[in-house]
C-alpha cells in the first residue's frame, strides 16, 4: 500500500507517467520538463501563463527550476519498482529481457516500460492507463476503436463510430462523466447500506443487551428460587430431626415404663407362684383341723390390682399423636410462606367501563363480557367510542400485571391496552391503529393472527389455535406481551415502549366490516399483580 501511494505521488499530472526530468513552478507544483514546456508554449499567445494544477497566474513565462531531490527519488524508485514486478505485466518491446511495464497504451494495445514510454507518442489518440493485459476489453468489438463514450439508453460503452451509427440520437456521455455519475449513485447506495448496517448493528446491540438483561433476570430468579428451596430443605430437615428426636424420646420413656412394670409383674408372679404352691399343699392335706385353721386366702385373687397394672401398661404404650398434627401444621406454614413469597396480591376485579362502550356493544351485568348487539341507544358522550370497542375502568401506571380473556365466542377480535387519551371517533380510534394503543388481533378471511401498534401490523405464524389469551404488562420496563394459553403456553409478541400514561385494558368485538351478531369476549377472573420472589 505504501509503495502504491508513492507511485501515485511520482506521476506527472500532464502525461500521467513517472516524472521525466522533473521541474518546479513558483506555486510548488512539479511536472516533467517536456510536458510543462509544451503547455507553456500553447499559452504564449494568451499573454498570461497558468499552472495546470492550481491555475496560479504569471504575466511572464515562469522559470523552470530542476527539482533535484525529486529526480533522486524517481531514480531510486525506478531502480526497484517492486509494485510493477508484482503485477507480472512486462514491456511489449523489451524482447531480450522482461522489463516491468509502467503504462499500457490502449491505441497501440501494448505495455511500455519507462524507457519506451519516454519516446512514445503523447498525442490524445494514445490513451495511457495502468499496466493491464485486458487491452482488448477497452476497444469496440465492432470497430476496434477505443471506447470513449457511454450510451445511457442502451447502457453500453461505445466508440466514436458507434455514436454516429447504431446509437445515433441516443443520449451519450463521456466515459469519465458517466463513470462519475454511476460512482455517485453507488456512493448513495453505499450511504444507504451503511445507514441500514448501522441500524442493524444497533438492533443487534439492543437485542444483545436485552438478552443480557433477560439472562441477568433469569440468574436473579434462579438464585432466589435456589435459595428458597435450600431454605425449604433446611426447614424440612430440621423438622424431620425434631420429629424423629421426639419419637425416640417418647419411645425411650415408654420403654422404661414398660420395663419397670414387667419387673413388678415378675415379682408379683413369683409371689403368686409361692401362694399357689402353699394352696396346693393345703389341698393335699388329710387333716381337716390344719386346713381349717389356715387364714382365708380370698385376697390372693384380687382383680383390682391386676386391672391397675393393665391400665399402667396401656398408658405407657401411647405415643403423642399431637406430634404428627404439629408437623403437618409446620409443613402448611412452609407452603404458605412460599405462596406469599410469589403472589403479593390476590386477583382484583377488572371491570369494563360502560360509559366507553360503542353503540353496538352490550356490557354484561357483572361488567366482564362485551357482546355485539343491535343499536343500544347509548347516550353520546366524549368518552364513548364510535366503533365497537370498550376499555376498562381501571388503569395501571406501575408494577407488573396480567389478565386473561376468553375469545372463543368471537370470530374476529382485538385485545390489548391503550392510554385513556386515545381518540374515541374516526378510524384512528381503533386499538392498534394509533400510537396510543397496542393489541393482539384475529381477523381477515383466514382468521390470521397479528399484533398491531400505530397502524403497523406484524403477522404471526399460521399455526396459532387458542380460545384464551393473556396480556402481560411490566410498566417500569415498558413491556407489553401477549400469550396464547394453549398447552404449553406460547409467547406471541412483546412490545417495548416508553410509557407515559396509565394503561387500560381494551377490547374490540368483531371485525370492522363483518361479524355475526352475538359475538362476545369475556374477561376471565380479575387482574393479578405480580412481584419478584423475595
Amino acid at each position: 500500500m505504501a509503495s502504491a501511494d508513492l507511485r501515485q505521488e511520482l506521476d506527472c499530472s500532464i502525461c500521467l507517467s513517472i516524472y521525466t526530468d522533473p521541474v518546479t513552478l513558483r506555486c510548488g507544483h512539479n511536472f516533467c520538463r517536456g510536458c510543462i514546456d509544451r503547455v507553456l508554449d500553447t499559452q504564449e499567445g494568451a499573454g498570461v501563463y497558468t499552472c495546470p494544477d492550481c491555475r496560479a497566474e504569471c504575466q511572464e513565462r515562469p522559470a523552470l527550476i530542476r527539482n533535484i531531490p525529486l529526480c533522486n527519488i524517481v531514480g531510486r524508485f525506478l531502480s526497484t519498482r517492486p509494485d510493477q514486478e508484482e503485477t507480472g505485466i512486462f514491456c511489449t518491446y523489451c524482447i531480450h529481457s522482461p522489463v516491468p511495464a509502467a503504462k499500457s497504451c490502449l491505441m497501440c494495445e501494448a505495455s511500455l516500460c519507462d524507457k519506451h514510454l519516454r519516446v512514445h507518442s503523447k498525442s490524445a489518440e494514445h490513451v495511457l492507463c495502468d499496466p493491464t493485459t485486458a487491452l482488448g476489453n477497452r476497444k469496440c468489438s465492432v470497430h476496434k476503436k477505443i471506447l470513449e463514450y457511454y450510451c445511457t439508453e442502451d447502457t453500453a460503452c461505445i466508440c466514436v463510430y458507434c455514436s454516429a451509427g447504431e446509437h445515433r440520437g441516443h443520449l451519450v456521455e463521456m466515459l469519465d462523466e458517466a463513470s462519475e455519475k454511476k460512482k455517485e449513485k453507488l456512493r448513495n447506495v453505499l450511504q444507504k447500506l451503511t445507514i441500514k448496517r448501522e441500524e442493524t448493528e444497533k438492533r443487534v446491540q439492543s437485542l444483545q443487551e436485552r438478552r443480557r438483561e433477560d439472562q441477568g433476570k433469569a440468574a436473579d430468579v434462579t438464585e432466589t428460587v435456589t435459595a428458597l428451596f435450600r431454605d425449604i430443605r433446611r426447614q424440612l430437615e430440621d423438622l424431620e430431626k425434631r420429629v424423629l428426636s421426639e419419637i425416640s424420646r417418647q419411645e425411650q420413656r415408654v420403654s422404661l415404663s414398660v420395663s419397670y412394670l414387667i419387673q413388678q409383674l415378675e415379682i408379683k408372679k413369683d409371689e403368686l407362684s409361692g401362694k399357689m404352691r402353699h394352696i396346693e399343699e393345703l389341698c393335699n392335706m388329710s387333716d381337716p383341723v390344719t386346713v381349717l385353721q389356715e387364714p382365708d386366702t380370698g385376697d390372693l385373687c384380687d382383680t383390682e390390682d391386676t386391672e391397675r397394672h393393665d391400665n399402667q401398661v396401656r398408658g405407657a404404650g401411647d405415643l403423642d399423636v399431637g406430634l404428627i398434627s404439629g408437623t403437618l401444621h409446620t409443613l402448611s406454614g412452609i407452603i404458605t410462606g412460599i405462596n406469599t413469597g410469589i403472589y403479593v396480591q390476590e386477583p382484583t376485579d377488572l371491570l369494563l367501563d360502560v360509559t366507553t362502550a360503542g353503540n353496538t356493544i352490550q356490557i354484561s351485568g357483572d361488567r366482564k363480557t362485551a357482546s355485539r348487539s343491535p343499536d343500544q341507544n347509548h347516550p353520546v358522550t366524549p368518552e364513548r367510542f364510535q366503533c365497537n370497542q370498550v376499555i376498562s375502568t381501571r388503569g395501571f401506571s406501575s408494577g407488573r400485571h396480567y389478565w386473561e380473556v376468553d375469545v372463543s365466542k368471537s370470530v374476529g377480535w382485538r385485545v390489548g391496552m391503550c392510554y385513556p387519551s386515545i381518540d374515541r371517533r374516526g378510524d384512528q380510534s381503533d386499538i392498534g391503529e394509533n400510537n396510543k394503543s397496542w393489541c393482539l388481533c384475529r381477523g381477515g378471511y383466514n382468521n390470521q393472527y397479528s399484533v398491531t401498534h400505530d397502524s403497523r401490523e406484524i403477522r404471526l405464524p399460521d399455526n396459532i389455535r387458542c380460545d384464551r389469551v393473556r396480556v402481560y404488562l411490566d410498566y417500569e420496563a415498558g413491556q407489553l406481551s401477549f400469550y396464547a394459553l394453549c398447552d404449553p403456553i406460547r409467547h406471541l409478541h412483546t412490545y417495548t415502549a416508553a410509557l407515559t400514561e396509565p394503561l387500560h385494558a381494551a377490547l374490540r368485538v368483531g371485525n370492522r366490516f363483518f361479524d355475526p351478531r352475538g359475538s362476545s369476549i369475556t374477561i376471565c377472573g380479575g387482574v393479578r399483580s405480580w412481584e419478584k420472589l423475595p
